[in-house]
């Protein structure tokens, strides 16, 4: 159904978080470490982000949640990880103006 979410079930969301916390993984999205002591809404703070988007199908079970920064699963949004690695690629590399000439 469009537009529906999956219900959630908080003991089982917060059974997960405590799996994935108990090892401090780095961001499975940007590969840095993350501070697992930061406070909530923190662009660093830890989030369990869904493999395969919720949105796109995915499911709410363990095998599906990978931990991530905030910030990295905010612009991750609601695509896979595919899709992101193929946008990085087409990017091509970041081109910084250090020196201007007015």
């Amino acid at each position: 159904m469009p537009g529906s979410t999956a219900h959630r079930n908080t003991t089982t969301r917060d059974r997960h978080r405590a799996a994935i916390r108990r090892g401090k993984p780095p961001c499975a999205l940007c590969g840095e470490d993350i501070d697992y002591t930061l406070p909530h809404l923190d662009p660093g703070q830890f989030v369990v982000d869904h493999i395969i988007p919720l949105a796109r199908g995915g499911s709410d079970e363990l095998d599906n949640k990978q931990p991530a920064h905030r910030e990295c699963n905010r612009l991750k949004s609601d695509k896979t990880d595919a899709e992101m690695a193929k946008a990085a690629q087409q990017a091509g590399p970041r081109v910084f103006v250090t020196d201007r000439t007015w």
